[in-house]
């Protein structure tokens, strides 16, 4: 590819972070996002929360966007009320990150939901979320580690064919798919793993987090496309098959 693509990662915001002598609010990312974003081809660019109505203009700028993990999303997003596992809501990164969804749909820039990410496609696209399930962390702060099985015919299946071990950490999960979206890998439970829309533009989303693992497939897969929708290629071609 001519140049590496540009692909934005939402990062949060942190009151008391710490580094040094300092102890200030931040705006973080784990180091893992970038680092596979740039093992998989991509030049990674961290896209803090702002004002909802500078999505648009943000996504116009990028080739790629990862939406990251991090917190549960608010329950009222999908019309239900809290349950008593559900933790509390980061707004201002619900909002941000609900638009930068939208602008990349509507921009037909390729996206990838990583956890939480894959959770918020599929609320911003109608669907809703199981708010509790176990068996998909490995306790409080240590990932733990399950089978995903592909969904043959998906564009996930074409990356990642076969069945393979990911790392977990997620207490929620897709309940009703959102418009357009159909699952393309699913845990032994049943759980679904993985989203995506089967055709147009890239997008997809996992359920677990590939920059805790070694696989860069997913990933450079979204470089992929964005290298070929930046050359003028058709969206989500990037040697994938649509559905």
């Amino acid at each position: 590819m001519a140049g590496r693509p540009l692909i934005g990662v939402s990062t949060y915001l942190e009151s008391g972070a710490r580094w040094g002598v300092w102890e200030l609010e931040a705006a973080l990312l784990p180091a893992g996002y970038p680092r596979l974003v740039q093992r998989a081809g991509g030049l990674a660019v961290m896209l803090p929360p702002d004002a909802p109505e500078h999505a648009a203009a943000a996504v116009a700028r990028l080739d790629g966007l990862v939406i990251a993990g991090g917190p549960d999303v608010e329950p009222s997003r999908y019309g239900a009320e809290p349950g008593p596992r559900t933790g509390p809501p980061d707004r201002a990164r619900d909002t941000w990150e609900l638009a930068l969804i939208e602008a990349a749909l509507a921009r037909g820039v390729p996206l990838l939901g990583i956890c939480r990410g894959l959770q918020l496609l599929n609320v911003a696209l109608g669907g809703t979320l199981v708010q509790h399930l176990d068996g998909h962390a490995g306790g409080p702060g240590v990932f733990g580690s399950h089978p995903v099985r592909p969904v043959p015919g998906t564009r996930y299946a074409a990356v990642v064919p076969e069945e393979t071990s990911v790392p977990a950490y997620h207490h929620q999960a897709v309940d009703r798919l959102g418009a357009g979206l159909v699952a393309s890998a699913h845990a032994a439970d049943g759980t679904v793993e993985a989203v995506e829309i089967p055709s147009g533009p890239w997008v997809l989303g996992v359920q677990w987090h590939p920059e805790m693992g070694e696989d860069v497939r997913v990933v450079r897969a979204l470089v992929e496309a964005a290298a070929a929708a930046r050359a003028g290629g058709a969206p989500g071609s990037a040697g994938l098959t649509p559905v």
